[in-house]
């Protein structure tokens, strides 16, 4: 089982960015890497067994379904249903802690999943980089006060 874990300090309050990555829907909103994202049947994004239908910049399409979602841990898990990228039951957690010093926000976004062990490290290298890393850096650019 290959793992990618991608942790960060993110100097604005917990609450703060929470509200900005709570919606299940709104990745285009933050995300630089996303173009364009709808819940499937009209579902409410924070409904524990969603599913959102998005797309990448370069035209790709990832669904995926929302696992749990917790306002007073802040915290969401997700699965990944399709997606070109080779691998399979690919579960992640996207994770917010409040660091009281600062009033500032530890941030982690971590996910396992199966492929080839060919596919591993090209693999655990783009979605740490171009997915996890890329959504918290593009937060600390939004949200700087």
């Amino acid at each position: 089982m290959a793992r990618v874990y991608i942790s960060s300090v993110i100097d604005v309050p917990a609450a703060r960015v929470w509200e900005r990555i709570r919606d299940f829907n709104g990745l285009p909103r933050w995300h630089p890497a996303i173009r364009d994202s709808r819940i499937e049947n009209g579902e409410p994004a924070d409904k524990v067994g969603c599913v959102r239908d998005f797309y990448l910049q370069n035209g790709d399409r990832i669904r995926e379904r929302l696992l749990g979602l917790s306002d007073y841990d802040m915290f969401c898990t997700y699965s990944i249903l399709e997606s070109p990228m080779p691998l399979t039951d690919y579960i992640a957690t996207l994770r917010l802690t409040p660091i009281t010093d600062g009033d500032r926000c530890f941030a982690e976004w971590s996910a396992e999943f199966e492929c080839d062990e060919a596919e591993e490290e090209g693999l655990v290298t783009g979605i740490g980089s171009d997915v996890f890393q890329a959504g918290f850096s593009a937060l600390k650019r939004q949200l700087a006060i």
